[in-house]
């Protein structure tokens, strides 16, 4: 299955739009909050349907061990099984196979459980047959993910394993009305990712995905892999960049031409008491908020920052209540999602650079 990904704007290489597929309809630039298992930690799908979240990440490793995919689809799917109307993607779980240090052979991988250490076997045409009964709109076909500084060796295996994995995935998946996303490696060589980039679109998928970054490389390192990839990449296709969520560098990528994001930064500094605001990152639990009457960010519009003084989120945060994780996660991806929103305006009015100097004046470049 082809998506359509109709560009409605553009600001130099970066575009906005709307990508449609059989479920409905999505705006690009979009971020994709991260529910591993099945759910956003702290926060239910009603809560996403009202920060106006248009997908959600799942992931098919964890899944398939817990509760297992036979036990979603005998259950209708992902979508009834989390009571969510919107898109799902789910990622194969290759990333978090191949931190698990597993054998790996050209036909596969093979890895201990990390819920009871049982051993597993996984390959691309198991990776698609569990997604498939999964049910997601989207899903991704199985990667080698190397760690990075890595020698060029293990670079070239990775890409040659990855490519002959998408070709095998391509011929597998069978469900209709589902979307399968070729990925692209390559580390940081950026001859090695224009290849990656073009061996992967001959294979034909619906939409691709830039996987192997984010993963100890530097920010310019990552920003010219990243460039070399999507230069190679259709323009009528999305372009999803895997595992980037900080404000930056989330709109450095929208300028190179990218559509789509997932990261679980937002979630997890949240749960740790960390809050996204304009000005930077806000380290709630600090004693300068005692006393403070103000919200957690005076221009953000959330239902957290309209009701509650950081005095009072930061109290519950010291005290142990389960609350502060599930409110400042609300807060954290009310902004993460507003700042996309404001990145599809921007691209669509051409002022993309100013939004970029504005959040960087808070965050640092």
């Amino acid at each position: 299955m082809s998506l359509s990904l109709e560009i409605e704007g553009q600001d130099g290489a970066a575009r906005c739009g709307t990508v449609r597929t059989p479920r409905g309809s999505f705006r690009t630039p979009c971020f994709m909050p991260v529910g591993t298992r099945g759910t956003v930690r702290a926060i239910s799908t009603a809560d996403l349907e009202g920060l106006g979240a248009e997908v959600v990440l799942a992931n098919a490793y964890h899944l398939m061990l817990r509760p297992g995919a036979d036990v979603v689809a005998s259950l209708g799917g992902l979508h009834r099984f989390m009571a969510w109307e919107g898109h799902v993607l789910t990622d194969s779980g290759g990333y978090q196979v191949f931190s698990l240090r597993p054998k790996v052979d050209d036909d596969g991988v093979t890895f201990r459980s990390t819920y009871d250490g049982s051993v597993h076997r996984l390959t691309p045409e198991g990776a698609v047959d569990v997604q498939e009964r999964l049910g997601a709109d989207i899903q991704m076909a199985l990667d080698v993910c190397p760690p990075l500084p890595a020698p060029a060796q293990a670079l070239r295996l990775a890409v040659e394993r990855t490519l002959a994995w998408a070709a095998r995935a391509r011929r597998a998946h069978r469900r209709e009305g589902q979307a399968l996303f070729g990925i692209v490696q390559g580390g940081v060589d950026q001859a090695l990712r224009i290849e990656s980039s073009r061996r992967t679109v001959e294979l034909g998928f619906a939409g691709y995905a830039v996987g192997g970054l984010s993963v100890g490389e530097s920010k310019p390192e990552l920003l010219d892999a990243l460039a070399a990839t999507v230069g190679e990449l259709p323009t009528d296709r999305p372009r999803y960049l895997m595992g980037v969520g900080d404000p930056v560098g989330l709109l450095d990528a929208v300028a190179l031409g990218v559509d789509l994001f997932d990261c679980v930064l937002p979630t997890r500094l949240a749960r740790h008491g960390t809050v996204l605001t304009g000005g930077g990152r806000l380290a709630l639990g600090n004693a300068a908020f005692v006393r403070d009457d103000g919200p957690l960010d005076a221009d953000c519009g959330c239902a957290v920052c309209a009701r509650w003084s950081r005095a009072y989120l930061r109290h519950l945060l010291v005290v142990g209540e389960t609350a502060a994780g599930r409110l400042l996660t609300l807060h954290n991806l009310a902004w993460t999602l507003g700042l996309l929103e404001r990145a599809r305006r921007a691209v669509a009015e051409g002022r993309l650079g100013a939004l970029r100097r504005e959040v960087a004046d808070g965050w640092g470049p």
